[in-house]
């Protein structure tokens, strides 16, 4: 129905700065809100970035200043540019978007399927 593929991950060493990106396709009409999310092992998943319209944005307080949400709505895209990574965000990175499905116009919520991010010297 909807797809969402994530990519930009990889290794990093500390200082240094990786931009993901998520693109969905499917069945869309539009899509409201816009997120990253991050787990670690051993760790709950938490919210890292979100993006609920093109003027509004929120960043868990672990990022902020650091990392920059950002969207394409023409291309149905969201991204995340991260700087200064920190050992401390090694973790899986997903997209989540909230998507307004066509041609029924009900809402639902997918998930992408993870990109792995190590910042390791």
């Amino acid at each position: 129905q909807v797809q969402l593929v994530e990519s930009g991950g990889g290794l990093v060493q500390p200082g240094k700065s990786l931009r993901l990106s998520c693109a969905a396709s499917g069945s869309i009409r539009s899509i409201n809100t816009m997120a990253w999310y991050r787990q670690a092992p051993g760790n709950q998943r938490e919210l890292v970035a979100i993006m609920p319209s093109a003027n509004s944005t929120n960043y868990a307080d672990s990022v902020k200043g650091r990392f920059t949400i950002s969207r394409d709505d023409a291309k149905n895209t969201v991204f995340l540019q991260m700087s200064n990574l920190k050992p401390e965000d090694t973790a899986v990175y997903l997209c989540k978007m909230t998507v307004v499905i066509t041609p029924y116009l009900y809402t639902a919520q997918f998930w992408g399927q993870g990109t792995q991010v190590t910042v390791s010297a």
